[in-house]
């Protein structure tokens, strides 16, 4: 699959790593593909960077890891997204986001052609994306979205980046509730003091 990860910080660095390992090919949309932090995922050779444009134009898939805050900016320095599904990795926190929305997915949509986009890779910190493999259990992903086309891909590169699980919690109108679940895991870690190393596993029984 080719996918276009605008943002390479340590979201979109550690989900780049992943998926070019697993063989799609990744094309990392910046201001300069000279110099921009997270240079060294050029090593892998499914990895190349392009402008912002030229890496939308070229790929079938579009990941939004950017901070919330320029969710409106990026959003509409993509281009032409239409037949395009777009995969929003961000999160409003401490209410700095997007002016006017309460869920960087509603921003997304009222700023972009499309619209097959998802809420994904949201829910957990960068480590577990990179690796979501603990001693006793693989960790489950989550999306939202009313988008049947975008839930399947995402639903795809969550298995591919090694999730035991992605559940499907809704429409476009659980966006903001998959903001509040990936504070939840924020407070935890951060505030609460548990450290990154922890994540979610719907058991059943």
């Amino acid at each position: 699959m080719k996918i276009a990860i605008i943002g390479t910080g340590n979201v979109g660095g550690a989900l780049a790593t992943v998926w070019s390992n697993k063989g799609h090919e990744i094309r990392l949309g910046v201001r300069n593909p000279n110099q921009f932090k997270g240079i060294e995922l050029l090593k892998n050779p499914n990895t190349k960077a392009y402008t912002v444009e030229e890496a939308v134009k070229n790929s079938e898939v579009i990941l939004l890891s950017t901070p919330a805050t320029e969710a409106i900016t990026v959003t509409k320095s993509l281009g032409d997204t239409t037949g395009k599904v777009i995969i929003d990795a961000m999160n409003i926190v401490n209410k700095q986001g997007p002016l006017g929305f309460v869920s960087t997915g509603h921003a997304i949509l009222a700023n972009t052609f499309t619209k097959d986009v998802v809420k994904c890779f949201n829910t957990t910190g960068a480590n577990n994306l990179a690796d979501p493999n603990y001693p006793t259990a693989q960790l489950d992903a989550f999306m939202a979205g009313d988008s049947q086309k975008g839930k399947e891909i995402a639903f795809s590169l969550a298995k591919d980046g090694g999730f035991a699980e992605c559940y499907d919690i809704g429409g476009n109108d659980k966006f903001e509730l998959m903001e509040q679940f990936a504070f939840f895991w924020i407070n935890l870690a951060m505030f609460q003091k548990l450290g990154r190393n922890i994540g979610f596993k719907l058991l059943k029984r």
